[in-house]
């Protein structure tokens, strides 16, 4: 694989993610998206809702690709930047910040001041979906702003993906490419682990959402577990 410069990946990333904001694919969600900034959540009515596709978010170095489901109603849908402003970002960042990937742990605002360093965060689906459903359809539509961020990603080493539709969506990138012929040889599970061809490693978790945070289906030590070991596969430790 080519690794290209730092720079030169960052300005790959840049088109990427103005094609990303630009995006009008899906009716459904631009839509959706743009209501949400209209009606607000009553604490957020000071805020002027981002209501844009989301684009990815992190070092353009990075060896470790997290990869969600989507953006957050009144999180990254409002602040404009993935995890940022909702339960989930804020169980997330913390563990980032302790694993050594984060500068921070709090994330509230695209001028928080937090950085990423080693990983980089997009998501499936760039449009916040009603009730965190995106349609398989609209997955597809989304599905060539993730091939192409992971086109110019050119160090990265692991894949954790967020979840079973994160962690089917980037399958099927790679059934796209041409580098697997199926999901079927890769089951789901916390903490699974996949040697890709290519030679990445697919880790996958339960998703971060306040139902799996909230009931106790994952809690911090068992997330906290993927990224020590998102590590020791990226090189990092």
């Amino acid at each position: 694989m080519l690794v290209r410069k730092r720079s030169t990946i960052q300005a790959s990333l840049d088109i990427i993610s103005k094609n990303i904001v630009a995006c009008e694919r899906c009716p459904r969600l631009r839509s959706y998206c743009t209501a949400l900034g209209q009606t607000k959540r009553r604490a957020y009515l000071d805020w002027i809702y981002w209501g844009k596709p989301v684009p990815g978010f992190g070092d353009p170095a990075a060896r470790v690709l997290i990869i969600g489901l989507a953006p957050g109603a009144h999180g990254a849908n409002r602040t404009g930047r993935p995890f940022t402003g909702d339960g989930a970002g804020n169980f997330m960042y913390p563990v980032l910040y302790d694993t050594g990937f984060a500068s921070q742990p709090e994330a509230t605002s695209r001028e928080d001041g937090l950085k990423l360093r080693g990983a980089r965060i997009c998501s499936i689906c760039r449009c916040a979906p009603p009730a965190d459903k995106p349609t398989p359809e609209e997955q597809r539509n989304c599905s060539v702003h993730l091939s192409a961020e992971i086109a110019a990603l050119t160090r990265i080493r692991v894949i954790v993906a967020l979840g079973r539709i994160a962690f089917d969506g980037y399958l099927n990138h790679l059934i796209r490419k041409g580098d697997i012929s199926s999901r079927r040889d890769f089951p789901f599970a916390h903490a699974a682990e996949h040697r890709l061809p290519d030679g990445t490693v697919l880790l996958a978790s339960y998703h971060p959402s306040l139902r799996n945070t909230n009931t106790g289906r994952l809690d911090r030590a068992m997330f906290t577990g993927i990224f020590v070991r998102a590590r020791e596969l990226a090189g990092l430790s």
